[in-house]
């Protein structure tokens, strides 16, 4: 039988892990915002594309090709990479961000509860020519 002391101690030293990695092309132009004045936050969304083919055939060339299109919700806090992400980051650039997965909540304009599924970035890579811009 352990004490709640024990319980509570190995909680504390147990390692996680909250790591989401994406390859894909930005949706919008980012925006800042700050949240009750304070936390600037850089935020764009990124658009992840999945294709299969479909049919009964095992060939790789039968079969219709299928393709979903998710959106995800990028939010970049850090203060470096915040900035640098609010300026170079462009609508239909390809980049690649890695971060953690947040779930939130928040109330609309008709204060009605909603939830939000955000990725909260530490790290952005920018893998097409868009970027080269004068800096």
């Amino acid at each position: 039988c352990y004490s709640f002391s024990e319980i509570a101690s190995s909680l504390v030293l147990e390692r996680s892990l909250n790591r989401v990695q994406l390859l894909g092309r930005v949706g919008q132009d980012p925006v800042m915002r700050q949240v009750e004045g304070k936390n600037p936050v850089t935020i764009f969304s990124l658009a992840t594309n999945e294709m299969w083919r479909s049919g009964d055939s095992e060939e790789y060339q039968m079969g219709d090709v299928s393709q979903k299109t998710t959106w995800h919700r990028i939010s970049v806090f850090r203060p470096g990479l915040r900035d640098v992400a609010y300026q170079y980051v462009k609508k239909g650039a390809r980049i690649y961000v890695e971060g953690k997965v947040d779930y939130g909540e928040y109330m609309d304009k008709n204060n009605v509860r909603r939830q939000a599924t955000t990725i909260i970035a530490d790290n952005i890579i920018f893998l097409s020519d868009q970027t080269k811009e004068k800096v």
